[in-house]
This record gives structure tokens, C-alpha cells and sequence, in this order.
């Protein structure tokens, strides 16, 4: 997509690379306008575990934050949202520490190392974050305070039960050096049994405050949100609106089969993303995912389809099929 549409502004790399990472653990072999072939390391780090502190430094990754499908206070390197497999998660290179305490509670700190846009390893693109992570009686908190690139980010959250079901949330403030801004998930997820299936539901909505306000996604109206491209060109959000509501159902159709439809709505502009996942153990140590990805919108809505800034092409999610075949060994 990006070799066909060099001129759009939030159009990000055809392949992943390690410009801006402080190790190069990537070699591109082949990159065609169509397909491209590459090999990376992930994972690759030196530990220390201790009984009550583990330290790390290399290339690792990690994930904060209650959301369970929009993840504000996870900014470091989260998943794409609609993402089907979310079993392993990109690596950054960074410090990363951790000490727990003998009531269970613990704090986590992170230091990521990156390069600018000339490949100079500055402090002016690293984050440094900390978060503390507690427990009140049967619930549980979360207390986050991180410098990311040029921004100052606060944050909070918890989980608790009500009424048998789990609710969950984050509310982040970040000081961008103009604006304050907030941006929140919330989500109810709850288990029942029906017609002899189990059954896991989720509803979350996510307030993405650095999405356009008025529904305008067009060249010039993004190019206005600084923010927000930078954000989503860098990996970190994958919004362009504002309100977002979506809905998931876990069926274990049998023990070794789960079906889960998901719908994810653009509450802003009427335009949503209609998913059907298939997650099949066909034998020990194999499972075959599947998965079929629908967009629903008019023309310049977020899944409808937005103008891309080149005459003729429109940037938009097309009818999407997906399989995977597992071998864990």
C-alpha cells in the first residue's frame, strides 16, 4: 500500500524495519509492490530474575494497560485493534525492570531506546515510563507516569467485579507541549452458558481523544492533527475518530473449537468492521486460525473508504480473509 500511495500522510512502512530502533535486528531479502520477504529478531536479550526484582535489557516487548481491545496506556507498541493474531507482539529495545512486593503488588519501569528520523540515537525519541500496579481488597489498580518522545503521559486504571461480570478501564492525560489531552477505554466482559455452549462476551468503548471531531477524514483536515498522524505513522493508535464501540462473543462451539464474531464501530460516523475468527486445535500442537473481515461504510467514512491524496485511489479496508497454521514445538 505504501509503494502505491507515497504521497498520503498516514500511510506507514510496507515492511517492518528497525530504522528507528536502537538495534537493526532486520534484513529485508526481497520488496516487491506486491510481496515482500524479510526475517527479524524479536526477542533477544540479556535477564536477570531475582526472588523479588527481574531486570532486562534487549530487544523485548511489553504490554500495559485494562483494554482489552483498545489499549490507550499501552502506547509502546501495541496491537492493531482488528489484529487476528495477537499471540506475539512486535519487540522494541529497551531496559526494562521489574520488583514485586510480598502482597503482590509491583512496579514496572521501561526505558526504550529509538533513533530519529537521521538515525541518531537521542533521548529526544526515547520513553521512559513507570507503572505501579496494586490491589484493594478484590480489586485491582494501575498508577502509570511516562515521558514519550515530547510528551509528558499520566494515567490510571483498575478492574473490579459488578454483578458477576468484569469491568475494566484506563483514562491517560497527555501533555503533547500545546494541548491537553485524554483519552479513556471502558469494558464490560461477562461468561455464560447457553443452548450447552460456553460463551465469553466483551463491550468496550474507547474515547481516542486525538480523533478527528468532526468526522473529516480527508488529506488536509489530518494534516491539521498533527498528533494524531504522528501516532498512527509511529504504530500507536490505529483511530481516526473519536468514539469507538465494539462488541465480541467467544463460543466454544466444541473443546477444541472457538467461534468469535466481532463488530467494531466507528460511533462517530456510522461505519463499523464485521469480523468472524476461527480458532481450531485440529491435533497437540497444531491449530489452524481463520478468519473473515468485512468493512461497512459510505464513501469517507473510516471503513468506507477515505481519500488518499493521490488522484484515483482511495485508502480503505477491503473484504479481507485470513488463515493460519500453527505448529508449537
Amino acid at each position: 500500500l505504501a509503494n502505491n500511495l507515497p504521497g498520503s500522510v498516514i500511510v506507514t512502512d510496507p515492511v517492518p524495519n528497525d530504522d528507528h530502533r536502537l538495534f537493526d535486528l532486520t534484513r529485508v531479502i526481497s520488496d516487491g509492490n506486491n510481496s515482500a520477504l524479510s526475517h527479524r529478531l524479536d526477542r533477544l536479550y540479556a535477564e536477570y530474575a531475582g526472588t523479588t526484582a527481574v531486570g532486562r535489557f534487549g530487544r523485548q516487548a511489553i504490554s500495559w494497560g485494562n483494554g482489552l481491545v483498545y489499549t490507550p496506556m499501552d502506547f509502546i507498541n501495541p496491537f492493531d485493534p482488528s489484529a487476528i493474531d495477537k499471540e506475539y507482539k512486535t519487540g522494541d529495545d529497551m531496559l526494562y525492570g521489574q520488583y514485586l512486593q510480598q502482597n503482590g503488588n509491583d512496579l514496572q519501569a521501561v526505558w526504550v531506546f529509538r533513533r530519529d528520523l537521521n538515525g541518531k540515537v537521542t533521548d529526544e525519541v526515547d520513553t521512559i515510563a513507570a507503572k505501579y500496579h496494586g490491589f484493594a481488597g478484590n480489586k485491582e489498580f494501575d498508577l502509570l507516569l511516562a515521558q514519550h518522545y515530547d510528551d509528558n503521559i499520566i494515567g490510571i486504571g483498575g478492574i473490579t467485579d459488578v454483578g458477576g461480570a468484569i469491568w475494566r478501564g484506563d483514562i491517560t492525560l497527555t501533555d503533547t507541549q500545546t494541548d491537553n489531552v485524554t483519552s479513556l477505554v471502558t469494558s464490560l466482559s461477562y461468561s455464560w452458558i447457553a443452548w450447552d455452549h460456553n460463551i465469553s462476551g466483551v463491550l468496550e468503548y474507547f474515547y481516542n481523544g486525538f480523533g478527528q471531531t468532526d468526522g473529516d477524514y480527508s488529506p488536509a483536515a489530518l494534516a491539521n492533527n498533527p498528533d494524531l498522524v504522528k501516532r498512527i505513522v509511529r504504530g500507536e493508535l490505529f483511530t481516526l475518530g473519536r468514539n469507538y464501540v465494539v462488541a465480541s462473543a467467544m463460543i466454544e462451539v466444541t473443546p477444541l473449537w472457538l467461534l468469535t464474531p466481532n463488530v467494531f464501530v466507528n460511533a462517530s460516523d456510522g461505519s463499523f468492521l464485521a469480523q468472524l475468527v476461527s480458532s481450531y486445535d485440529l491435533k497437540q500442537d497444531w491449530q489452524l486460525l481463520a478468519a473473515i473481515s468485512i468493512p461497512v461504510g459510505a464513501a469517507g467514512t473510516e471503513y468506507g473508504g477515505i481519500d488518499s491524496s493521490v488522484a484515483g485511489k482511495q485508502l480503505s479496508t477491503e473484504l479481507n480473509l485470513f488463515a493460519q497454521l500453527a505448529w508449537y514445538f
